[in-house]
């Protein structure tokens, strides 16, 4: 329709045909009550979605049904109209960063951070956690009542390899960036040499720009939002016990734009299926006519 328009040099709206008096303007309205409903109660589980995520487990349930998939507009349009869009963000960042933690495939750079839970009893939970920077999935993570030391970084990387690379495994078997900020425990001497021994790039980001650990930044302030501030919080004992919990939901059912809307375990399931499709061409024996 724009190239008709250009070519003719004149307005796209003149180009349209104009609706009857009794013709419907959307065709789709008469599902509407159906998807809105299928809306609420999704914000209603999950009041901390936006449209877009909405969006995408509404479609994950009706995909099961054999239904049409809604599109992220639609949602938005019926969401709005039902006054359940979340607030704008409107914060600024202060300082541009134009490199990428994004990486093409798994397991070639994780990413490293700590956060800390408020108890409403007054007690704090520290937590550490790993990140893979292509699909988003929490790797592995350390949660104590205490802070965190060396000694539990360097935990944290242990499991973090075991996770990807099975039980046992003392190196992993390529070169893998370990990015962090410059916490005193990411920074220790013992916690590089420990790194560097597993076969990790141990990086850190420039001084003073936490912001370049963007990946793990925004995973912390997800999650807080998610599933920290809409649970419970009575004691460090109860938090410690549901992080398990928070941390499988992640990983298996919260949407990522970056990945298409889909969960990071989602993500590596559906790579893991084109990386074997892949090699299955590469290795497939040709038939004899």
């Amino acid at each position: 329709m724009s190239a008709v328009a250009r070519t003719l040099g004149v307005a796209r709206s003149t180009l349209h045909r104009p609706l009857s008096p009794g013709e419907p303007r959307r065709p789709d309205a008469e599902g509407d009550a159906e998807v809105l409903a299928g809306l609420k109660a999704v914000a209603q589980e999950r009041a901390t979605y936006g449209y877009r995520r909405a969006c995408a487990l509404l479609n994950r349930e009706r995909r099961k049904e054999s239904q049409p998939a809604v599109n992220h507009k639609r949602a938005y349009r019926l969401m709005r109209d039902a006054g359940l869009l979340l607030q704008r963000h409107t914060g600024k960042p202060t300082r541009t960063h134009e490199g990428k933690i994004t990486t093409m495939k798994s397991d070639l750079r994780w990413c490293s951070d700590g956060f800390e839970i408020r108890c409403w009893n007054g007690e704090r939970v520290q937590v550490a956690f790993s990140l893979d920077c292509c699909d988003r999935e929490v790797i592995a993570c350390q949660a104590s009542a205490e802070y965190p030391t060396a000694l539990t970084i360097q935990d944290l990387m242990v499991e973090t390899v075991e996770a990807r690379f099975g039980p046992g495994t003392a190196k992993v078997p390529h070169p893998v960036e370990w990015l962090s900020d410059n916490g005193p425990v990411y920074t220790a001497h013992d916690t590089r040499e420990f790194g560097r021994s597993l076969g990790l790039l141990v990086c850190t980001t420039p001084a003073y720009s936490p912001e370049s650990n963007g990946m793990a930044e925004a995973f912390v302030r997800t999650f807080k939002r998610d599933y920290v501030y809409v649970n419970e919080l009575h004691s460090a004992a109860h938090v410690l016990a549901r992080l398990p919990v928070w941390f499988a939901d992640y990983n298996s059912v919260h949407p990522h734009k970056g990945l298409k809307m889909m969960s990071p375990q989602e993500f590596r399931r559906k790579a893991a299926g084109a990386a074997s499709c892949a090699l299955e061409e590469e290795w497939a024996v040709p038939s004899c006519s």
